[in-house]
Formats: structure tokens, sequence, C-alpha cells
């Protein structure tokens, strides 16, 4: 697994496949491997590059506070030194922040844009404030009291219900627990405290595909609404039974429509 120095840190990526690059940006929480199934759809044709943001994942801890911005920049450069211009980025939640920003302002870094249950606005304010609560809880007793309420902010109720996604389930649970308390609350501090983007979306061009889980809680259905009207030209398609994390909860219907909006932007 390769990894690349990128100011100062030191990031985690996966690369599989050639052709037309794609970048994978993963959401609060989680790391690169949550396109593991795109990823391994998608190789045959395309040169697929998941990659861990910085104090996540198996990317290493960042020396120092960071926050949306350097997460794009850190973007841009990865994008840069793999040669990996011009993409088609995807982007999920925090992912998605990101690649609104390098479509509006470093365009011709991107092929196209999918956004993933993500929203242009800032954090509303009653999100703050229960992060906030989260992440003093977790400093105290760690983070096994909050992975009851945080999944179902991060998985839809036919996931969280459905007896054949048990051992799934289990899997991401425990992915949450082995998570680092630091690390949580420095990418956490970065998703909470990000400025509105919506104003700078009417210079975006790249055709860009907008994906939302119908059982989505963490971004409410009419946020992101908002973000595709903004943005001439937007698609968006509603996954059906799946909530903020539609990659992992329905991977087969994600990745037919990345795959069909891809070729359709070769």
């Amino acid at each position: 697994m390769p990894w690349l120095g990128v100011d100062g840190v030191e990031l985690h990526y996966d690369e599989r496949g050639k052709g037309a690059p794609v970048v994978f940006s993963h959401g609060l929480l989680w790391s690169g491997a949550m396109f593991d199934a795109q990823v391994a759809a998608l190789s045959s044709r395309f040169r697929c590059i998941a990659y861990d943001h910085r104090g996540q994942g198996r990317s290493a801890t960042s020396p120092m506070p960071y926050d949306m911005e350097r997460l794009t920049d850190d973007a841009v450069r990865l994008i840069e030194k793999l040669d990996a211009a011009p993409c088609h980025f995807v982007g999920l939640s925090m992912g998605g922040f990101i690649g609104m920003r390098i479509a509006a302002r470093r365009p011709e870094l991107l092929r196209s844009l999918t956004l993933i249950e993500t929203a242009a606005d800032g954090e509303p304010r009653l999100n703050v404030l229960k992060y906030g609560a989260m992440r003093l809880v977790s400093r105290f007793v760690g983070l096994r009291p909050l992975v009851p309420p945080v999944m179902p902010i991060m998985f839809g109720s036919s996931f969280l219900r459905d007896p054949a996604r048990a051992a799934l389930r289990d899997k991401m649970r425990d992915e949450l627990l082995a998570l680092d308390v630091p690390r949580v609350s420095a990418a956490l501090e970065a998703v909470v405290s990000r400025r509105p983007i919506l104003d700078e979306l009417a210079r975006v061009r790249t055709p860009t595909l907008v994906l939302h889980g119908d059982e989505d809680r963490a971004i409410a259905m009419p946020r992101a609404m908002a973000m595709a009207r903004a943005i001439e030209g937007a698609r968006v398609v509603i996954i059906p039974r799946a909530g903020h994390t539609s990659s992992v909860e329905a991977p087969e219907a994600v990745t037919r429509e990345l795959g069909a909006f891809f070729e359709a932007h070769a």
C-alpha cells in the first residue's frame, strides 16, 4: 500500500486499474476503504485511487491543526503528484466538501464531479452542539458509548434492520470502536468549522452527479437539493434504502451510477 508525502504528512492511498483516473475521497470517521466495492468493480475500466485524509484511516496524524481548506489542498497536491488530472472526483460527505472546493477553484484538475450524501452549507448549529457534546464525552470515556447513537447517523434504517447485513454492520461498528479519539476530534473540528461554499458553486462547470440516500439523516435531503440547484446542469439520483454511507449500504446502485456517469464524460 503506497504513501505520498503532502505538506509534511504521509497520505495513504490505494491505486488499482488503468484508464481515466478516478479519485475517491471518503467521509468523516472512515477511510478510502468505504469505496472498496466501487474500486473492485470499476478498476477493470478506470485507474481508481482511494486515499485517506490526513489524520484518518492509515494516513499519518497531522502535525498541525487543519481545516477543510488544508484538506482540499491535500487533495489537489495528491492529484498533481500522482499525475491524475483531469480525474473523475468522487466525494462522499466530507469528501464532497473537498470536491466542491476543487471544482470551484481548480476546475482544470477535474473531468467530472460526483457528490454523495453531502451539502454546500455550513454545519447546522444543532449538529455543532451535538457533535461538540460527543467529542467531550469521547475524551473522558472513549468512543464505546457513542457508537449506538452514531450508527443511525451513518447508516439508514434499511441497512441497520437487515438480518443479511449483520456481519457488515458488526465490521463497521468495530471500525468505529477502533478509532483514535484525538484524531477523530481533529477531523470532526475540520468538518463542523467549515465555511459554507454555496456562493462559489455558480462557478462550477464540471459535469456533476449528485447521489443521495433516501434515508440519510446526517445530510437532510433539502440541503443536498439546494447544493444541486446551485450547480449548473447537476444531475440528481436518489439511492433507495440507503443512509449517509450509500457506497457501503447500496454498493451496486452507487457503482452502476458512477460507471455510467464516467463513461458519459470520458
